[in-house]
């Protein structure tokens, strides 16, 4: 079995990553699918009907001399439009939120009870143990972390005009995520409190705290960088589908009678299928970052790499006696 809490560098973050899926990919994704699968499903059915007379109509008013008028289409549809937008946000909330605490507390029963057959009934348990830490925790981030965050992006991002932003935006971004990880995984596995949690999120990023090994900083930086290019290429893929199947398309235009007559019908519905596809994608994908950035996190915890040792030690001497 993996060992969690002990030192990896560069390699080994990314190679233990994917020997972590290995060892318990079928498991992780089971649970994963039998907590929020529904709710996943349920976004994506709303998205592809709730929204695909909208974008049909975006895309069709005012053009080829047609009458339908777009804002005229919103006002008589606002009602449901902003109905379907009020469930969505709804759904949206409550699958980032078990979307964002399954993988730290499924890693977490892993690393304490070593046990692989893991029960969906013991991540619920686990997450109705913390909802209310989430709830902090996510008002914490929306209203602490999140705009110190978006100052130091857009700041980064007006020095773009001076080049160095540009290289600023690079370095800038997976390090914020990794402080946003850090913090997500230390507050659960731990009982400290948000800012004490976000203190050591900090920290952890540019030393271990013992003040003997070098700053662990590019091997966390570099590992997510990796993981996050090599996820959205794979998302990305299932986005572009989209377009070309609407840039083809384009090319009957005259016979289809407009842009608007794209939407209607099977090819619609195709159209915003793929995309809902690809918001599962993503969801699925994102949870690679999560179990990276855990590793990083149990590398950043040398206090237990030290009992883990010792553990290890003592078991050897009665194996011995």
């Amino acid at each position: 079995m993996m060992q969690f809490y002990q030192k990896r560098d560069f390699g080994t973050f990314i190679s233990d990553t994917f020997t972590f899926f290995k060892e318990n990919g079928k498991n992780y994704f089971k649970n994963y699918l039998m907590i929020n699968g529904v709710l996943l499903i349920l976004m994506v059915v709303i998205f592809v009907f709730g929204y695909r007379e909208l974008f049909s109509q975006m895309m069709g008013s005012n053009t080829q001399g047609q009458n339908y008028n777009f804002q005229a289409y919103f006002q008589e549809n606002s009602a449901v439009l902003t109905l379907v937008s009020a469930i969505m946000f709804i759904l949206f909330l409550v699958v980032m939120m078990v979307s964002y605490s399954y993988p730290i507390l499924y890693m977490k029963r892993l690393s304490e009870t070593g046990n692989k057959n893991i029960k969906a009934d013991e991540i619920l348990s686990d997450l109705k143990k913390n909802s209310g830490r989430f709830i902090k925790f996510f008002l914490g981030l929306i209203f602490i972390v999140a705009p110190l965050s978006m100052i130091i992006l857009g700041l980064s991002a007006v020095l773009i005009f001076v080049v160095i932003g540009f290289f600023l935006l690079i370095l800038v971004g997976p390090a914020i995520m990794n402080v946003v990880n850090f913090l997500m995984f230390d507050y659960f596995n731990t009982k400290k409190g948000f800012f004490e949690s976000l203190s050591y999120a900090v920290r952890a990023q540019f030393s271990y705290g013992n003040g003997r090994d070098k700053s662990p900083f590019w091997k966390y930086w570099g590992s997510t960088t990796v993981m996050y290019f090599m996820i959205q290429t794979i998302t990305s893929v299932f986005a572009v589908i989209p377009l070309m199947i609407i840039s083809g398309a384009m090319v009957t235009i005259p016979q289809n009678g407009g842009p608007q007559n794209l939407m209607e019908g099977s090819m619609g519905i195709l159209f915003f299928s793929i995309y809902g596809v690809s918001i599962l994608i993503s969801f699925l994908m994102i949870n690679v970052i999560f179990v990276n950035s855990g590793l990083q996190y149990y590398d950043s915890r040398t206090d237990l790499h030290r009992n883990l040792d010792l553990s290890e030690i003592d078991a050897i001497g009665t194996n011995e006696i």
